[in-house]
């Protein structure tokens, strides 16, 4: 069975085809798991890869969008949302919430809508490298493009 022909990847696909019918999902023969896998395996910087963190807040989840050489920070994530209550998701609800495991979460096509980050460190890309639904597919895109394919707001949410 083709990695392209699976549930969470042809959700990607048919997110991206609606976007714009030039971006396509890329089948890497080596995982892209980790933002460092991902990075060796495109021959890309790692800062150009795309990390979808999926966050929980009181009783929402929020989806934060950084570089894969930056780490999140939970202490400005808080302050930009004015709560007290805010800590990583955890596998199972990664998986429920966004219809991905994690290592193949995308940036888009998840089961539930969310509200999207988007750490402004990776605007200095020209090209974007995110997950299309499992470790061994992505999609590139640009900035600008991520921005609006996610509608997703623009912050400073990293370290």
């Amino acid at each position: 069975m083709s990695l392209l022909s699976k549930e969470p990847v042809k959700r990607v696909k048919d997110f991206l085809n609606k976007f714009n019918s030039d971006l396509s999902i890329t089948t890497l023969d080596t995982s892209a798991k980790t933002a460092l896998e991902a990075a060796s395996s495109l021959g890309c910087n790692v800062g150009a890869i795309v990390k979808s963190l999926l966050f929980r807040t009181d009783n929402k989840f929020l989806l934060c969008l950084v570089a894969g050489d930056k780490r999140a920070s939970l202490i400005k994530i808080k302050k930009i949302l004015n709560t007290k209550d805010a800590s990583m998701a955890s596998a199972e609800e990664v998986k429920s919430v966004t219809g991905f495991t994690i290592g193949g979460v995308a940036p888009i096509g998840h089961l539930n809508k969310l509200d999207v980050f988007i750490d402004n460190s990776l605007e200095k890309f020209e090209d974007l490298y995110a997950a299309a639904g499992h470790p061994n597919c992505v999609f590139k895109i640009s900035f600008k493009n991520l921005q609006k394919i996610t509608n997703g707001s623009i912050k400073e949410i990293i370290e």
